[in-house]
């Protein structure tokens, strides 16, 4: 889901680690990535809580609109943010256990 509707590519996978299986996605010339692991035989569940939050600011418009539709292609379900914040200049997606994505329409600001 997360490498369909956001762009990033699986820069590695693991079996075995310790007991646990994963995989890392990102972008190879950016330095963070996501890394997704499952301990083997331990169910995952879900979010603990509805604010449990990745943030991607997408100030162009169309770009916005494009990446809201990707997301939505690759499973995430349109959600309205805990934190009605987010419902100002952007949009919440929710994954299959219920962590959530938040594209905002704007410029990161400190």
């Amino acid at each position: 889901m997360y490498a369909d509707g956001l762009g990033f590519e699986i820069l590695s996978t693991f079996e075995g680690h310790n007991g646990f299986d994963g995989a890392i996605l990102g972008h190879p010339k950016h330095p963070y990535h996501l890394e997704f692991t499952q301990h083997r035989g331990t169910p995952a569940g879900r979010a603990p809580t509805q604010d449990n939050l990745l943030v991607f600011y997408v100030p162009e418009p169309e770009r916005w609109s494009t990446c809201c539709a990707a997301l939505r292609a690759a499973g995430f379900i349109d959600v309205p943010a805990f934190n009605d914040y987010w419902d100002q200049r952007g949009k919440t997606f929710e994954d299959l256990d219920g962590y959530r994505v938040v594209i905002e329409n704007d410029h990161w600001r400190k």
